[in-house]
């Protein structure tokens, strides 16, 4: 009697233990890319792997013209220098709290000061000044993220603070080189935030913090827009949640990089979906850097990590 009980008690446990193991495994997530990779993207078995963390929260990452990459910690309001040897340096102090960051014609940084609501530019000599503080009239709510165009206009988004307001105004701007009045551009997204340019500057790309839709717009001659639409629908948002699609970065091929609340997620040119990049903390943003733009950057919550990618970042300076 004893050793059958002791043989049933074995089966039970075991069995239990098949069960809660199949729970834990559905419950984990995946944090490994899949093994097949991202055809032109990810070679299979490839996955982000941890750079350096110990920061508060990482954003901003823009590749440098040498192979180094300038990256936001916005809760600090410090810009860190990780230069092409692998050395992270300080790169900046009291950013207000910087968020998004671009590179002008000439090389010098630009910040989105979402505390200090401002676009502002450090000089050569190392001094900060202010580049624009929104229209007459309506000041910048909390800039976001940013980009420079071929002409060295600036587009940038100005969703606001946390925490969402309802009926809260948001923006997309255009600031023309050498101008310190921005044009608004759309006024209707819930929260604007990441944005990019395709390739040959003629599209703007911008995403939804709430909500799955990624819109694109035609890019006129003098930096305007015009025939707004969808260019895509994210992918495996869970019901009820924001898509949290924040930074945007895009290939020399023009796919398309989007960090979302399941990682970062790729799209072709016509925004068909290719795939999911998976990170071990959720993405804010992205950008090629290194040596032939062949390395993925991702700023994640306390970390900054890199996959090396079978793409190349775009043909121009910065993102």
């Amino acid at each position: 009697m004893t050793a059958l009980h002791d043989l049933m008690a074995f089966r039970m446990r075991a069995h239990l233990a098949a069960g809660a193991a199949a729970l834990f495994a559905l419950a984990a997530p995946a944090l490994a890319q899949a093994p097949g990779g991202i055809p032109g993207v990810l070679a299979p078995g490839a996955a982000p792997e941890l750079v350096q963390e110990g920061f508060v929260f990482t954003e901003g990452p823009v590749g440098t013209a040498d192979g180094g990459l300038y990256f936001s910690d916005i809760r600090v309001s410090k810009i860190f220098y990780l230069d092409p040897g692998g050395k992270i340096s300080m790169a900046r102090e009291n950013t207000n709290g910087a968020n998004g960051l671009a590179l002008t014609r000439d090389g010098e940084l630009l910040f989105a000061e979402g505390d200090g609501k401002r676009i502002t530019k450090r000089n050569k000599d190392g001094t900060i000044t202010t580049v624009t503080e929104g229209p007459p009239g309506a000041p910048l709510l909390a800039p976001n993220d940013l980009l420079v165009d071929s002409k060295g206009g600036i587009y940038f988004t100005d969703p606001g603070p946390r925490p969402v307001v309802p009926g809260r105004p948001t923006y997309v701007y255009y600031l023309p080189s050498g101008a310190r009045v921005p044009i608004l551009l759309d006024g209707s997204i819930a929260r604007p935030n990441g944005l990019t340019l395709t390739g040959d500057g003629k599209t703007l790309i911008v995403d939804d913090t709430l909500n799955p839709t990624v819109f694109v717009y035609d890019v006129q001659p003098d930096g305007s827009v015009k025939n707004k639409r969808a260019f895509t629908q994210l992918r495996d948002i869970p019901a009820g949640s924001e898509s949290g699609a924040d930074g945007i970065a895009i290939d020399r091929d023009d796919r398309v990089y989007i960090t979302t609340v399941t990682g970062v997620q790729v799209f072709d040119a016509k925004g068909q979906y290719l795939g999911t990049i998976k990170v071990a903390r959720q993405p804010a943003n992205a950008a090629f850097a290194g040596p032939g733009k062949q390395t993925l950057y991702i700023t994640a919550r306390e970390g900054l990590y890199r996959v090396r990618t079978l793409a190349k970042g775009p043909d121009r300076l910065g993102k």
